[in-house]
């Protein structure tokens, strides 16, 4: 495949606060685990450079819908998918697709920071590696250039030599940003990235999400409504595998079209 998927541009899509194109699209998509039917036609575009937040109850599909996009899923045997899935404008599920490659364009934060065991410094350089950088200058600069954007530069300047296990929860999930970044990619997914974190960590994280859209495009998956709320510019609400609502953040919290969003947002179940 490369490591460049932008081989055409997307057309424009309509946002009721702005007019930005979709960076991600899925027609018609459905994913099966074996004989069971976890997603059921979903239809959505992601707006290039903005955060979408995917709610609803544990179990409705909104991770398994996520790992579609880096095609995460293919490493769990018996799992099929149908339907259209598109990275600017380029068929994800293609046979040309090599999915190593397509994860350095669509980078992934866990649940549960993982950093590498090895020092701060390395972490992020560990990628930049892989994909042929090999000045130690060109690996200094991108280190701090990532670690300065994950707002973590000030915390770790002195100790880059350290052990990445030495660092503190909400540390470790802004080093695993940094990692991210450090690949350069298009996009960055994150799956509960604040669910092991305190409450002053996950409001660092946050915050550098806010930031992150400036470059990147977000899309996260959240049991916190009130992290959707601050955090995103577009929610969707999944229930049961089906994409139930999909609008503005602040349409989706004030006036809800469907019944059963307004039931999930306001703790009628769930």
């Amino acid at each position: 495949m490369g490591g460049n998927l932008n081989l055409r541009p997307m057309i424009s899509m309509s946002d009721t606060a702005t007019q930005t194109r979709a960076k991600i699209s899925a027609k018609n998509l459905n994913f099966y685990y074996g004989d069971f039917h976890a997603l059921r036609g979903i239809t959505m575009d992601i707006p290039e450079n903005r955060v979408t937040a995917f709610i609803g109850p544990s179990g409705c599909g909104k991770s398994t819908f996520l790992r579609c996009f880096n095609r995460m899923n293919d490493l769990i045997d018996g799992t099929r998918v149908e339907g259209e899935l598109t990275l600017d404008g380029i068929d994800l599920n293609g046979r040309e697709i090599d999915p190593v490659d397509l994860r350095k364009e669509v980078g992934m934060v866990f649940q549960k920071p993982n950093p590498f065991p090895k020092s701060i410094f390395e972490n992020v350089a560990y990628g930049p590696r892989v994909h042929g950088v090999r000045r130690r200058g060109d690996l200094e600069d991108l280190v701090e250039q990532c670690l300065r954007g994950a707002a973590l530069w000030d915390e770790v300047k002195d100790k880059l030599s350290a052990s990445a296990f030495g660092l503190s929860g909400g540390q470790q999930q802004r080093l695993c940003i940094a990692r991210t970044m450090a690949v350069n990619p298009k996009v960055i997914l994150m799956d509960e990235p604040c669910s092991a974190l305190d409450p002053i960590a996950t409001g660092k994280i946050e915050d550098l999400i806010l930031e992150l859209k400036a470059q990147y495009t977000v899309v996260i998956v959240t049991h916190n409504m009130g992290q959707a709320q601050r955090t995103s510019d577009r929610t969707a609400f999944f229930h049961m595998g089906e994409l139930i609502e999909y609008d503005d953040t602040v349409k989706i919290f004030i006036k809800p079209t469907v019944k059963k969003t307004e039931d999930y947002i306001s703790g009628r179940f769930g």
